[in-house]
């Protein structure tokens, strides 16, 4: 969960005006903000800009960057909203809301692009619904909660007994920091047995919807990661590992030489990483590109692949 604060709250009574701040913003559920033009039954009722992307535009050299200046209706500080996936929940003074948007196309260029040539909004503003309704004003508490839960299990006899740090683990912890819930970061020995309990744990009663394990994927003896996953999967998902190793491939042709596999039990997408930090991160990247996706799919919510 991360937390940040409202700066100011703004609105403005006709479209394609900038919002002016007001003391304070009453949201109703399913509508938006009550008196502000963009407010209506879409998945665009309320905008959102963060602080760190106004300052961006001030090192440009971008003048009179008062709040609302960049039409978002809630102005906010500490939050990187640009880097939340969709689904995103926002929790400010009761009033709930979810993403649904991160940046919008610009027909008309506003006056601050054509005063630096750039604005952040289409890039780094997001977009939400409202589901439970209230008021919010400036200094509120923003709480952020992310709809993907993961887990982050390391496989290594040196790590578990102490004889070597784990940076695996903790570097891909780093990396979901703004995608993803972390419910637990483990480290367990290079062991068939307590692995697949694990997993088993993991799936039937943590119920992320990923684990990522990293380690164990080559092939030394000990090296039973992808066994144990295969073990406890009901249904195994080759092409994502099939990517990672073509991606690795790129990089090194030791990729050539990894066994990992990545699988689903229950709701649960399991995926084998290498086990150094930086393999790992890398086949992390390919992942994310579709994790999203993934995600929907497994929860019943997306059923599509296609492209538009």
């Amino acid at each position: 969960m991360r937390k940040g604060k409202v700066l100011a709250v703004n609105i403005s009574e006709k479209k394609g005006t900038i919002k002016k701040s007001v003391p304070q913003i009453e949201l109703l559920v399913g509508q938006g903000i009550a008196n502000d033009a963009h407010a209506g039954p879409w998945h665009r009722q309320v905008s959102l800009l963060d602080d760190h992307s106004v300052e961006r535009m001030r090192a440009q050299g971008a003048k009179g960057l008062v709040p609302g200046i960049f039409a978002e209706n809630i102005t906010t500080s500490g939050l990187n909203l640009e880097k939340y996936p969709i689904g995103t929940l926002i929790e400010i003074n009761k009033v709930l809301m979810r993403v649904t948007q991160i940046g919008k196309e610009c027909h008309q260029h506003c006056q601050i692009y054509r005063q630096v040539g750039n604005c952040v909004m289409p890039l780094e503003g997001i977009f939400a619904e409202v589901l439970q309704g209230g008021t919010v004003k400036a200094e509120d508490p923003i709480e952020v909660s992310f709809p993907i839960k993961a887990a982050i299990l390391t496989l290594s006899d040196k790590a578990f007994a102490g004889e070597r740090e784990d940076r695996s683990g903790p570097a891909l912890a780093e990396a979901l920091a703004d995608k993803a819930e972390i419910l637990e970061v483990k480290v367990l020995p290079d062991d068939l047995e307590e692995i697949k309990a694990a997993l088993i744990h993991y799936a039937d009663e943590l119920k992320p919807d990923l684990v990522f394990t990293t380690g164990g994927t080559g092939l030394a003896p000990r090296d039973v990661t992808p066994e144990a996953t295969k073990a406890v999967c009901e249904r195994l998902a080759p092409g994502i590992t099939e990517a990672m190793r073509i991606a690795s491939l790129k990089i090194t042709d030791k990729a050539m030489l990894s066994r990992a596999t990545a699988g689903v039990r229950g709701r649960t997408l399991i995926i084998n990483l290498p086990g150094s930090p930086k393999a790992a991160l890398e086949c992390l990247q390919v992942f994310l590109q579709v994790m999203q996706h993934a995600v929907e799919t497994l929860r019943g919510d997306a059923f599509e692949c296609g492209r538009t």
